[in-house]
C-alpha cells in the first residue's frame, strides 16, 4: 500500500529540487540505478531512462514507482533506502535530456559485425549424437551462458558464453541448425548447433527488445528502444542491409514493442511503443489485401516494397501480441499505465491483417502477458489462453466470438504459460506475489485446475516447455543456484533435476520451428 503521506513529501520536494545539484542528483542516480539502466540512461536490464521513454510515464507516477516498485517487473521499491527528497532528485535528473544522446551509425553497426568460429570445421550433420530437433537451448542469465541439452536423455551437450542479458528468446532458422541471439545492449549473435560455435556477431543498436527471422535464414529483423529502429540483416552472415528509422504515419519517433515473424505472410510484424500503430514489413510477396495508398508507405507489394513499412492504426499502444494460428490476426495486449489513451480498460484487442483494422476488443482487465498466449481446441471451437499481470486469473477467449469463456483463478499473477498438441494439459506458473514457487496445472477441456506444484519452496519456479512429443514438462528455477526440473507431463512426476545458474527460459527446437500451438513463435 502506498504511503500517501510519503509521497505527498516527495512531490512536494520536487519543488525543493535546487537544494540538490545536478552532480549530486546524478551520483544517486548511479548509486542507485545504473547497475540496471546503465550510467548513459540508454537501458540495459532495466529499459532506458532518458525524456523520450519517458513520454508516457508522469513524475507522479514515476514517484509511485521508485516507491513501490513496478508489477510485472524486476524493479523494486526504494522506500526503504531514499528519502523523499532524494527520489525527487532522482526523478527530476532523469527526466532531463543528456547534454549528448548516444547513437549508434549505420557505419558503427557494420564496423562492428565479426566473423567468428572456424569455417573450415563446419559439417552439414550434427557433431553430437542426439535428436536434432529434440535439443533444448537454455539461458542462463546467472553467469550469461547458454546450455545445449539433450531432450530425451536431459544432459547437457555443451555450454557456452553468451552477451550480457539476452532477452525475448532465441530464434531458429526453420531447418534447426541455426539460431539467433539478441542481448539488452544490442548485440545480435549467430550460432551454428550442429557444429556447435558462434558463426559471426553484430551490434545493431543501444538498447535492444528482440529479434524474429525468417524461415530460411535469409532476414534478420530486430527491434530497437534506442535508436528508434528496425534493423534489417542478411541472416548469412549478419551484415547489415537495412536500417529503418521508427516513426509514425504523421512522423512521430516511436520506440518498439516488439517484432515477430508472420511464416505464412512472409512478412515481419512490429508494435510500436509510443504510438498506437502495427507495422506489417514486408520480406516476400505473400501478403494479402495491400491497403490504399493512404495507409501505408507504398501501394504496391512487389521487390520495390520489400521492408517498406505497412501502417496499421490500432487505435491504442500495444505492449506486446502474438498470432492466431492463421497468422491472419494480431492478439494484442496494451499496458495501462500511461498508456496515453483514454477509456482504455480491456487492454487487448484484435487486428486483422488482412483488413488493416480492429475487429474486436478482448475483456482481459488483469493486463496479459499476451506474448505468453497459447490456443488448443476446447468442445469443438479454438481458444486462446493467457496469464495475467496485475490479477490472480488465467483468462481463456473463444477466438470465433472474442468473449471471455472463463477466468481461471490462480494464487497470484503468472507470466508464462504452455502446453502442447499430445498433452491434455496446460501448465502455468505463479510468476509475482508470495506465491511465485508455485505452477498450476489445469485440465484443457474442464478449464480446472487439476493440480498446484511447489517445487522448490520460497524459489521461483516459471517458463514452462514441452519436449517434441508433448511427454515431458521442463520447468525452470529462476535462481544463481536454479535448476531445469523435468515432469512427465502426464503424471506429473518428477523425473530428473538439472543444475543451472538462473535459467530464465528453455526452447524447445522442433516445438519453435514447428509452430506448436502450445508455445510462443
Amino acid at each position: 500500500m502506498i504511503n500517501r503521506y510519503y509521497l505527498s513529501g516527495a512531490i512536494i520536494a520536487l519543488l525543493a529540487i535546487n537544494s540538490i545539484s545536478t552532480s549530486a542528483s546524478e551520483v544517486l542516480y548511479k548509486k542507485n540505478c545504473a547497475s540496471c539502466h546503465a550510467e548513459s540512461r540508454i537501458g540495459a536490464m532495466g529499459p532506458a531512462l532518458l525524456p523520450d521513454s519517458l513520454a508516457r510515464l508522469d513524475k507522479k507516477l514515476a514517484d509511485d514507482v521508485i516507491l513501490n516498485g513496478r508489477v510485472a517487473t524486476r524493479m523494486p521499491a526504494f522506500k526503504e533506502a531514499l528519502n523523499a527528497q532524494e527520489i525527487a532528485s532522482i526523478i527530476e535528473f532523469i527526466y532531463q535530456a543528456p547534454e549528448v544522446m548516444p547513437s549508434l551509425t549505420d557505419a558503427d553497426i557494420m564496423a562492428s559485425r565479426k566473423d567468428l568460429g572456424d569455417r573450415s570445421l563446419d559439417s552439414n550433420s550434427p557433431k553430437f549424437d542426439a535428436d536434432p530437433w529434440n535439443l533444448f537451448l537454455v539461458v542462463e542469465t546467472g553467469d550469461h551462458h547458454v546450455t545445449l541439452l539433450d531432450g530425451d536423455k536431459f544432459e547437457p551437450i555443451t555450454r557456452f558464453k553468451s552477451h550480457f542479458a539476452l532477452h525475448g528468446g532465441p530464434k531458429f532458422t526453420q531447418d534447426g541448425r541455426f539460431v539467433y541471439f539478441a542481448s539488452r545492449d544490442g548485440w545480435v549473435s549467430k550460432y551454428d548447433i550442429y557444429n556447435m560455435q558462434y558463426v559471426a556477431e553484430i551490434r545493431t543498436g543501444i538498447n535492444t527488445r528482440n529479434v524474429a527471422v525468417s524461415d530460411n535464414g535469409e532476414y534478420v529483423a530486430v527491434a530497437n528502444y534506442w535508436p528508434r529502429t528496425l534493423v534489417i540483416l542478411d541472416g548469412k552472415d549478419l551484415s547489415l542491409i537495412k536500417t529503418i528509422p521508427v516513426a509514425s504515419l504523421e512522423g512521430k519517433s516511436s520506440r518498439l514493442s516488439a517484432v515477430y515473424h508472420a511464416r505464412q505472410r512472409k512478412s515481419f510484424v512490429v508494435a510500436l511503443k509510443d504510438v498506437p500503430e502495427l507495422w506489417e514489413v514486408p520480406y516476400g510477396p505473400a501478403i494479402k489485401n495491400p491497403p490504399k495508398k493512404s495507409n501505408q508507405q507504398g501501394s504496391k507489394n512487389n521487390t520495390k516494397n520489400l521492408f517498406t513499412p505497412i501502417h496499421i492504426n490500432t487505435g491504442v499502444v500495444l505492449d506486446d501480441f502474438f498470432f492466431s494460428s492463421d497468422y491472419t490476426k494480431v492478439i494484442g495486449a496494451t499496458r495501462p499505465l500511461g498508456s496515453g489513451t483514454k477509456g482504455d480498460i480491456k487492454n487487448g484487442l484484435v487486428i486483422d491483417l488482412d483488413l488493416k483494422r480492429k475487429i474486436a476488443e478482448l475483456d482481459l482487465p488483469g493486463m496479459p502477458h499476451l506474448g505468453s498466449g497459447i490456443i488448443w481446441n476446447h468442445k469443438g471451437r479454438q481458444v486462446l489462453a493467457t496469464p495475467n499481470f496485475r490479477s490472480a486469473e488465467i483468462s481463456v477467449i473463444d477466438m470465433k466470438s472474442w468473449e471471455t469463456i472463463k477466468r481461471i483463478k490462480t494464487e497470484g499473477p503468472g507470466f508464462f504459460m504452455r502446453s502442447h498438441e499430445n498433452t491434455s494439459y496446460a501448465w502455468s506458473d505463479v510468476f509475482f506475489g508470495p506465491n511465485k514457487d508455485k505452477v498450476h496445472i489445469i485440465d484443457k477441456q474442464t478449464l480446472e485446475i487439476v493440480k498446484t506444484l511447489q517445487p522448490e519452496p520460497g524459489k521461483t519456479a516459471a517458463h514452462l516447455e514441452f519436449t517434441k512429443d508433448g511427454r515431458y514438462t521442463l520447468m525452470s528455477i529462476m535462481e544463481d543456484d536454479g535448476a531445469i526440473i523435468v515432469y512427465d507431463a502426464e503424471t506429473f512426476e518428477e523425473v530428473k533435476r538439472i543444475p543451472m545458474k538462473r535459467p530464465v527460459g528453455k526452447y524447445n527446437i522442433y516445438n519453435k520451428t514447428h509452430l506448436s500451438a502450445g508455445t510462443s513463435h
